[in-house]
């Protein structure tokens, strides 16, 4: 892990993001509309949560067969994946709405999802959209050794058949999230001190971390058992749910940043990027099925990953309109605009690009 983190350029065709954000700004204000959420993503947050939720209580209060179970609990995974590219991640970027607290609130939903806040807003706000697909410092590209995202991580002859293998892997990662994976971020941010916003002391986080650990597992593993649904069938309901949320969002997560066209820029020997940040952004983010409205509706705009790149504090309710400016902005200066017209094309470049990343670098 690179622990210095790479500066930007300050003078790379400043022009783009001046005229840029001026051009957005005029939108909003021309049109009178307030950057954060409105009723659209206020409905969408209850009928998101009531696909998350009720099945969960009809699976506690009625007496089905297992079968019936098991697709509730598919239904679960939907709408937690829902919930977490809507809900969450707009309160969680402060731009569900202007009012703090309704941030903080929507923002927490992640702990019914298995996260926490601290370790989210750290690997996401931070050092995901602060360092966009650098190798070394944006924890998105990490895999550990299971899989190679980039040219620069170590190559293993296993790596060969990844196009394969990747997409059952894909699935565990809120399980993942709900086992094992915030303890460890919880250790390596206190270590490296890493935050969002204000520092809290590290008894604070842990102490956090812990008891929204322990209601979190007593909602969804011991209630269920304590009313009388047997063990077995309630961890593999749980683990399904989990797998269903979890590759939903690692494929919409990799179709941003994981194909051909992005690009995986270092740092020179200085540490310093060669572009500024918001083209920075233009180089390592790829949009796809902008014009698809079920996609549109329920990734939270995560399909329009330029302009929530660049426009994080906008909520993902107004990317389809200012997409255009951002285009037209990027191509009057010479710049990338990368986008795949389909849902369907974008996972093909996904695995094709993995395929790729799996062959033995020559010497």
């Amino acid at each position: 892990m690179i622990k210095t983190p790479p500066t930007f350029a300050k003078q790379d065709k400043l022009k783009f993001f001046r005229t840029l954000n001026s051009r957005v700004n005029n939108y909003f204000k021309e049109n009178n509309i307030k950057k954060t959420g409105n009723w659209k993503l206020h409905l969408k947050t209850i009928i998101l949560i009531t696909v998350f939720l009720a099945p969960y209580f009809l699976i506690l209060t009625l007496d089905m067969p297992f079968w019936a179970h098991l697709l509730l609990t598919i239904v679960m995974g939907i709408g937690m994946a829902g919930v977490g590219m809507n809900v969450m991640h707009d309160g969680n970027h402060g731009s569900y709405s202007n009012k703090n607290w309704v941030n903080k609130f929507m923002g927490g939903t992640i702990y019914i999802l298995a996260g926490n806040v601290h370790n989210w807003q750290v690997q996401h706000n931070v050092l995901h959209h602060t360092y966009t697909n650098i190798p070394g410092h944006d924890e998105d590209l990490d895999a550990g050794r299971i899989i190679r995202f980039t040219k620069d991580a170590k190559w293993h002859s296993f790596h060969r058949f990844q196009q394969y293998y990747s997409v059952f892997l894909y699935g565990l990662l809120t399980f993942n999230w709900a086992i094992t994976t915030d303890f460890k971020q919880m250790k390596n941010y206190l270590k490296r001190k890493l935050s969002y916003g204000e520092a809290k002391s590290p008894k604070v986080l842990w102490t956090t971390l812990i008891i929204t650990k322990v209601i979190y597992i007593s909602i969804w593993i011991v209630l269920p058992i304590v009313i009388g649904i047997t063990w077995w069938k309630v961890l593999i309901g749980f683990f399904i749910m989990h797998y269903t949320a979890g590759l939903i969002l690692s494929i919409v997560f990799q179709l941003a940043h994981v194909v051909e066209e992005t690009e995986n820029p270092s740092p020179n020997e200085l540490g310093e990027m060669g572009n500024t940040w918001a083209i920075h952004q233009l180089f390592t983010t790829t949009n796809f099925a902008p014009k698809n409205r079920i996609v549109n509706w329920y990734t939270g705009g995560l399909n329009h990953q330029i302009e929530h790149h660049i426009f994080p504090n906008i909520s993902h309710i107004h990317y389809g309109k200012i997409a255009k400016i951002v285009k037209e902005t990027a191509e009057e200066c010479n710049l990338p605009y990368y986008e795949y017209k389909t849902m369907r094309s974008a996972v093909i470049a996904h695995f094709k690009h993995l395929k790729e990343l799996g062959m033995k670098p020559a010497i």
